[in-house]
């Protein structure tokens, strides 16, 4: 009887151990997987240097911060009401290259409260706000 007992509990575990790792090693994956930046927003370079960052962060507060939060890590007032919640930007950033980080605030993200801000901010105002994107921590 105990053996029985003792090879459900292992049994059990085994299982549990192995569904949670195939869960989060999926949601990992899916984080660390960009999307392929379009070809006409691939290679664009930000032409500011780390001075335009602070204009970039004035921009970011006015609109990005209801979302991504004054720290960018997607935990703004609004962010509770959204599905999918908005990325952790301070995150993103490391990984992300500049020419993805451009298309995303330009065209927005569908399925997501991502929306474009190209058309409402300049090319120049976009690049400011990626300058001060690689300040957050």
């Amino acid at each position: 009887m105990k053996r029985m007992v003792f090879g459900v509990v292992v049994i059990g575990m085994f299982l549990c151990v192995a569904c949670g790792s195939n869960a989060e090693n999926s949601s990992a994956q899916v984080e660390a997987t960009l999307a392929p930046v379009p070809p006409e927003f691939a290679g664009k370079t930000n032409p500011f240097g780390p001075e335009a960052a602070e204009a970039g962060g004035e921009i970011f507060k006015a609109n990005c911060v209801s979302c991504h939060g004054p720290q960018g890590h997607g935990d703004g007032p609004a962010a509770q009401a959204l599905d999918p919640k908005p990325k952790n930007l301070a995150e993103l950033q490391k990984t992300a290259p500049d020419d993805y980080l451009f298309w995303r605030i330009a065209t927005g993200r569908p399925g997501t409260a991502m929306v474009a801000w190209q058309g409402t901010l300049t090319d120049e105002q976009i690049w400011q706000v990626i300058r001060f994107l690689h300040t957050l921590n």
